[in-house]
């Protein structure tokens, strides 16, 4: 379901996400049990296997019209956080519930054939991301000028540089209107006029869902586009508050 009833509600209880890491003997015994690395706590798990911890009993919730930040240093687990949440990673322990429908903007080129034209990618796009052929058939020229790609619209994505590839991904990832939107960074494509276009679509649809979750390393960003800021580190909530608090906190 794309379009939700004006709804949104996260509950994270306990929650741990453990990845498995394979081919890791040349590890010392020591820094696997105990090590900390910016990717999170390295463990062993009862069978003898080397693991990371990505996220360590994260209590959350999340309620509608909130706008959520995630700040820390690379591999604190916002990544995987942004993932839970997505249901693309499930928990190893504890419980997600997740009420409303979600939209992702972290991988916006997936999906799209090089092979295909931009024509036919539209379509594909937009089935991945459970968009109903009708809509995508009804909002169709929209979608085409929009992307600016012109009669290159007809030819396969293999002959479009990266920006005309990115616009085309772009204009059909924002085509969602989710409960819940979830994204890694600020979206910027194209050369400064489409940038303006791609901003107030971004911002239309930020506006039209009821809770958004955002990872950024951009204090501006953070303190501009959000209500509610969390900090991670080592795959741990080390603060959650308002943005000016939190972000004086971790940028200083």
């Amino acid at each position: 379901m794309l379009t939700g009833y004006n709804m949104g509600h996260i509950i994270l209880k306990d929650l741990s996400v453990d990845i498995p890491i394979f081919n890791s003997q040349g590890r010392s015994l020591k820094k696997a049990v105990l090590g900390f690395t910016t990717g999170g706590k390295i463990g062993l798990t009862e069978a003898g296997k080397t693991i990371i911890r990505s996220l360590d009993n994260i209590n959350l919730e999340i309620n509608s019209n909130e706008k959520v930040g995630l700040i820390g240093h690379n591999g604190a687990g916002k990544s995987t956080l942004l993932r839970v949440l997505g249901k693309v990673y499930s928990p190893s322990s504890g419980i997600a519930n997740i009420s409303g429908s979600v939209g992702s903007l972290i991988d916006i080129s997936l999906g799209i054939d090089s092979e295909a034209t931009g024509l036919e990618n539209i379509y594909l796009r937009a089935a991945l991301l459970e968009i109903p052929k009708k809509k995508v058939d009804q909002e169709l020229d929209d979608i085409i000028e929009f992307t600016q790609l012109g009669e290159f619209i007809d030819m396969p994505v293999r002959t479009y540089s990266t920006g005309m590839h990115m616009r085309l991904a772009f204009a059909v990832s924002t085509m969602i209107s989710p409960d819940i939107l979830l994204m890694d960074e600020w979206l910027s494509v194209g050369d400064l006029e489409f940038q303006s276009k791609a901003e107030q679509r971004l911002n239309n649809l930020i506006e039209r869902a009821n809770i958004l979750v955002i990872a950024s390393h951009s204090r501006q960003l953070i303190e501009r586009c959000c209500t509610r800021v969390l900090w991670l580190e080592h795959g741990s909530i080390k603060m959650d508050g308002d943005p000016k608090t939190v972000c004086e906190q971790y940028f200083g």
